[in-house]
């Protein structure tokens, strides 16, 4: 086991139960922002159709230089272990002297592109007895003990393996068990023995409020998919005016905490549903599909232009998902040429005055 691991379990190991995490010299020059001071995270996740094996790919390296050419200045990764309903985790053996080519390649893809990026480990909950990740949660007892050591080993073997990433998120959408404070404290000072990224901690759009850790992150990390209009077919301006308290509400989170915020997923369906339900997974075929497009395009729109003016506390977004090759099964999909079209239009521009 390499010392990057053995020293960030022994923090999880020795950290007394109302320990802080420690701070270390000179890791947060960059104030704790996700994004390099005076950019905007222009971010886009690619997924997998598999456990992940694509990111070692030439084909992942050839969709970074697409991305770029839409304005995209961050990608994002999201390597898996699967949870299990007694809280044992089980995951790929990863070697942190010798990482896996589908976690160190696209470090290396990125970075040699100019490009930036976050790893969201993901837990894989299928098979389990929860309906999504949002779900899992165990009762005091051996389950909950079982968890927190197995998630601590599996998040900084991760950690170690991406240390060169430029952002790392220590959960994703586990709001259920973020009332355990002192343990993620542990984690989260495990992971930054293992790795100089800047973290985050990704909350749900409905749990961010709730998470009691928010000082120990460089950066507040939010699922984005935020109801916006119930109405069956919302216009621009609706739309527009949807947004306006929820950012209200996310401003008012970082001026009590002084930490920036991240949309760490945004994302719309093709689905008429999706102003109403952004995170529902089905999608309208046939002769609804057009319309349904129109919207998820106008959605995500709406969602960039709106964000875009708060960049000094709301450092931008990381848009939910673009795939390596085609995946005409899957949903949430930004390769659809009228959504990449969106996303250009808002990005591209920004692209070219940076240059």
């Amino acid at each position: 086991m390499s010392l990057h691991v053995l020293s960030a379990l022994a923090l999880l190991q020795l950290a007394p139960a109302t320990a802080t995490p420690p701070a270390r010299a000179g890791t947060l020059a960059r104030e704790g922002t996700l994004a390099r001071e005076g950019t905007l995270v222009r971010g886009m996740t690619v997924s997998c159709q598999s456990w992940g094996w694509e990111w070692g790919t030439d084909a992942f390296a050839r969709e970074l230089d697409a991305l770029a050419a839409i304005g995209v200045n961050w990608v994002a990764i999201h390597p898996y272990a699967r949870v299990r309903a007694d809280g044992s985790l089980s995951w790929r053996d990863m070697d942190p002297e010798h990482p896996p080519e589908w976690v160190a390649r696209p470090i290396r893809e990125a970075h040699a592109r100019g490009l930036s990026i976050l790893v969201v480990p993901h837990l894989a909950h299928w098979g389990g007895p929860w309906q999504w990740r949002g779900e899992v949660d165990f009762p005091e007892g051996a389950a909950l003990e079982r968890f927190f050591a197995d998630y601590g080993r599996w998040i900084t073997a991760v950690a170690a393996c991406a240390r060169d990433a430029d952002g790392f998120a220590v959960a994703s959408e586990l709001d259920r068990l973020a009332r355990h404070g002192t343990r993620w404290r542990a984690v989260i000072a495990a992971v930054r023995a293992a790795t100089s990224a800047r973290l985050t901690w990704a909350a749900s759009w409905n749990a961010y409020q709730d998470v009691p850790f928010w000082d120990a992150v460089d950066a507040i990390g939010v699922q984005a998919y935020f109801p916006l209009c119930a109405a069956a077919d919302p216009g621009e301006a609706d739309l527009r005016a949807a947004w306006k308290p929820i950012l209200a509400d996310l401003r008012a989170l970082y001026e009590r905490t002084g930490k920036p915020i991240v949309f760490t997923e945004l994302g719309y369906n093709r689905s008429l549903a999706t102003a109403r339900e952004p995170w529902a997974y089905a999608q309208d075929e046939g002769e609804q599909a057009a319309r349904a497009e129109a919207l998820q395009v106008r959605c995500l729109s709406s969602a960039l232009a709106s964000i875009a003016p708060e960049s000094d506390w709301l450092r931008g977004a990381i848009l939910w998902k673009w795939f390596v090759g085609p995946a005409p099964r899957e949903n949430f999909l930004v390769n659809a040429p009228a959504v990449k079209a969106a996303v250009a239009a808002a990005w591209a521009p920004a692209r070219g005055r940076a240059r």
